[in-house]
């Protein structure tokens, strides 16, 4: 796994750089992956900005380099 701050945010390899969403299949840019605790689990969720239009969420495990 990797380091996660005190905030929750982990520092994913492919954070900013262009990812595939593999849920959707869409892509944008990975702006943040952050941890939290959903009914007692915890769990990491990716948060993605396209190039234009409104950004997603989706779990960081959908997630790889788009490019």
């Amino acid at each position: 796994m990797n380091p996660v701050d005190s905030e929750g945010r982990e520092d994913h390899p492919l954070l900013h750089r262009w990812v595939r969403d593999i849920a959707s299949r869409c892509e944008g840019e990975l702006t943040e992956v952050v941890h939290e605790v959903h009914g007692g689990r915890l769990i990491r969720i990716a948060y993605i900005q396209p190039a234009n239009g409104i950004g997603w969420s989706t779990a960081a495990d959908n997630i790889g380099p788009a490019r």
